[in-house]
């Protein structure tokens, strides 16, 4: 078995790097070739093919990903993962199907697990590999989502703004959503062209606005929501609510800024103090197996590893504790 295993990691890592340069190769031409496969359904005089083919792109490899992952997504779809995975893609601000972050992933984990398995010599060594990345992946995703909802307050008491001056110029709410998308930046634009998409396909400016809070997660951002679906409910001056909100916002975004920046020392201490052991301990494992193997094959080393991430986990805890003040 162990004669096989270079030949074996060799072959996984070539289809890995294979995998990653058609996937890199397709995210060029992905939203024209959306675009066009979609127009291509309305074409023929009314009639509605039923399976319409995606247009070729003149590179055999991006055509071969893309009908790989047109192939997969069917399969992926029939499960509520893949809805979720989709859910959680849009709202880190990441542009790619269901299938092609899976492939990336799956990809990247079958790597690693063939580095790992060719640096000791075993195969079970190959295993860890693809859980860990797979479970590291939903943390890359979590963190986008929570810098993109950073982002996304950090621009709504001017888009408040935008909002107010466009309803004083005599715009209907909807088409003051319409300037924001037109002139905002992302991600606030995106959001708002997206909802302002939902309003032209008939769902209600109160439902748009709803999805919207659903998507981002933002008490600021809810704050408005609810103003604005009461100003609808009773009548009102909107322009002055929002003046007032963004006045809140705003003021509410200097107060976290603020703490953040008088918390900053703390937090990169905390983080630091959390991942040096980890960090130090994995790195002796891969550099010097027989130094740190009485950890791993002893019960006294599994009783003090027991022990040293439990202290790591109380004292982040802490450390969060004490650094996350709300405002």
């Amino acid at each position: 078995m162990t004669s096989f295993l270079p030949l074996l990691a060799a072959v996984l890592v070539a289809c890995t790097l294979l995998c990653w340069v058609g996937l890199i190769m397709a995210r060029g031409g992905s939203e024209a070739d959306e675009v066009a496969r979609r127009l291509s359904v309305f074409m023929g005089g009314g009639t509605q093919p039923a399976a319409p083919e995606r247009p070729r792109t003149g590179s055999p490899l991006r055509d071969l990903l893309n009908a790989f992952t047109d192939a997969v997504n069917p399969l992926l779809a029939r499960g509520s993962y893949a809805g979720r995975l989709a859910e959680d893609l849009q709202k880190a601000g990441l542009r790619m199907k269901t299938s092609e972050w899976m492939l990336m992933v799956v990809g990247l984990g079958v790597a690693v697990g063939a580095l790992i398995g060719l640096r000791f010599g075993t195969v079970f060594a190959f295993i860890p590999g693809p859980i860990v990345l797979w479970i590291l992946s939903g943390f890359f995703l979590r963190f986008r989502q929570a810098h993109r909802t950073r982002a996304f307050e950090a621009q709504l008491g001017d888009t408040i703004m935008l909002l107010s001056n466009a309803l004083k110029a005599g715009l209907s709410f909807a088409q003051a959503m319409s300037t924001v998308a037109k002139n905002g930046t992302p991600p606030i634009s995106e959001e708002f062209a997206r909802a302002t998409r939902e309003i032209a396909l008939g769902i209600p400016v109160d439902e748009a606005l709803q999805h919207m809070v659903e998507r981002n997660k933002s008490e600021d951002f809810d704050l408005m929501v609810t103003a604005v679906q009461i100003q609808r409910s009773v009548g009102g001056n909107l322009a002055e609510i929002l003046d007032t909100i963004a006045f809140t916002i705003r003021e509410r975004v200097r107060i976290h800024g603020e703490i953040r920046t008088l918390t900053a020392q703390a937090r990169m201490s905390g983080l630091i103090i959390t991942l040096l052991p980890v960090g130090l301990g994995v790195f002796m494992f891969f550099l010097e197996p027989t130094y740190f193997s009485p950890m791993v094959n002893q019960t006294l080393g599994w009783i003090m590893l027991g022990l040293a991430i439990f202290s790591i986990m109380i004292g982040s805890a802490l450390i969060q504790k004490i650094v996350r003040i709300r405002v």
